[in-house]
């Protein structure tokens, strides 16, 4: 089996299958901290399902989209976190 044989029946359904159910966890989630990690988790298996493409088609291009991607999850994990921080103080 090659790379992207691999790639492509092993790695991306399985990757697609894991945004399906961080979905239903993104619109079941008891709590706003649930939905704001299943997002940032939903992104991540977004990044990963860009670096499969860009892997199998052979474009480096989609990788710097992937960090991109990477570093604005990053960056909006930090911000909820430092929001939820704030508002334990003030309680």
């Amino acid at each position: 089996m090659s790379l992207t044989e691999y790639l492509d029946y092993v790695i991306l359904p399985i990757l697609i299958l894991s945004t399906v159910i961080t979905f239903i966890r993104l619109f079941k989630g008891p709590d706003v901290a649930d939905r704001v990690i299943a997002l940032d988790l939903i992104i991540t298996t977004g990044i990963g399902i860009i670096t499969v493409y860009s892997i199998t088609t052979s474009q480096e291009i989609f990788l710097d989209v992937a960090m991109i991607l990477a570093l604005i999850a990053f960056l909006g994990t930090i911000a909820f976190a430092y929001y939820l921080e704030k508002q334990d103080y003030n309680d």
